[in-house]
């Protein structure tokens, strides 16, 4: 996977040598490793210890905070990701927190987000402890959309768009934060059950903190009997980023969104793991649907062509928590 470090992106000539970097990786496995980002490594620090205090909470106290139905609060199950690809498989083995850029909107403001059921339309549930949880989140989430929103400026650069391309389907953007609590696995897991189940993701593109020296996460290079699950090491001071379905979609298929999974510890392996995903996600209504400008004239339009990103990203949510028990 390569690594590509941002710290020149404040210099024309530097932003398009990262976008030729950035264009190149999305056309081959749809991953990459940022370094440069500009994100305090102290804030980074402080989410993650914030964060694992609240999963280290007795049950009792983290239900306080649990919403259902939806993805906005605690949950204590982190759906089947698998069935968003169709697959059967038992449900995945993590715990989530989960909060909105749009759930801190009024009640009106929220239910204009989209006429059916959707986490981005929730308000966001905040615990009592630990201490500076809200405040940690709302820093964080800021710092990600920041960094994403240029991302996609650069993607726009990679794809010979002008910079700004993107901005009139993100300007009211209903992205999300979420955090992956992969809690000690005391028990043997299920046949062919995963602390996350492969999959793609759904939006445009995912910013992955993993916490450094625990590994776990694969992605797939190649498909079908010749595909190879190959290991995403953490990089201290990075972050993995990777393109979602509806960035595969806009590109017609230039850029690829990759199938990646979350093992298991080995067996006899204690430890806890936690991940935390940006998941920037378009405006509610923006279209799914090629850039004609972009994709290639014999592309064959999926049949989710038609949708919104919102209809599209709920119908994927339903999938997800569908069996859950």
């Amino acid at each position: 996977m390569p690594v590509i470090d941002l710290s020149a992106r404040g210099s024309a000539h530097g932003r398009e040598l990262i976008a030729d970097a950035i264009g190149a990786a999305c056309e081959s496995s749809g991953f990459f490793t940022i370094v440069g980002h500009g994100v305090p490594p102290e804030l980074i620090a402080r989410m993650h210890a914030t964060t694992n205090a609240f999963f280290e909470l007795p049950d009792t106290e983290k239900d306080l905070v649990a919403n259902r139905p939806g993805v906005a609060g605690f949950r204590r199950f982190g759906g089947t990701t698998a069935l968003s690809q169709d697959q059967q498989t038992p449900p995945d083995l993590c715990e989530v927190f989960a909060s909105h850029v749009t759930g801190e909107l009024s009640e009106d403001e929220r239910a204009r987000l989209g006429d059916y059921e959707a986490p981005w339309k929730m308000a966001n549930i905040w615990p009592d402890a630990p201490a500076g949880f809200q405040d940690t989140w709302h820093e964080y989430t800021g710092a990600m959309a920041e960094l994403a929103s240029d991302i996609m400026r650069l993607f726009a650069l990679a794809l010979g768009l002008p910079e700004g391309f993107w901005d009139d389907k993100f300007d009211n953007h209903t992205s999300a934060l979420i955090a992956n609590y992969y809690y000690p696995q005391l028990t043997p897991p299920l046949p062919g059950q995963l602390r996350r189940g492969a999959h793609t993701d759904w939006g445009s593109l995912t910013i992955l903190h993993q916490e450094d020296g625990l590994g776990g996460l694969q992605v797939l290079q190649g498909s079908g009997e010749t595909g190879e699950w190959r290991d995403v090491p953490a990089i201290p001071g990075s972050f993995v980023v990777n393109i979602g379905d509806l960035m595969a979609l806009w590109t017609g298929g230039r850029w690829v969104s990759t199938m990646h999974r979350v093992l298991n510890p080995g067996q006899g392996t204690r430890s806890s793991r936690l991940s935390i995903p940006f998941f920037q996600q378009p405006n509610h209504d923006a279209p799914v649907e090629p850039i004609a400008a972009i994709a290639p004239p014999d592309y064959e339009c999926p049949p989710k062509t038609g949708m919104t990103s919102g209809e599209w990203i709920s119908a994927k949510m339903v999938k997800t928590f569908s069996t859950e028990p």
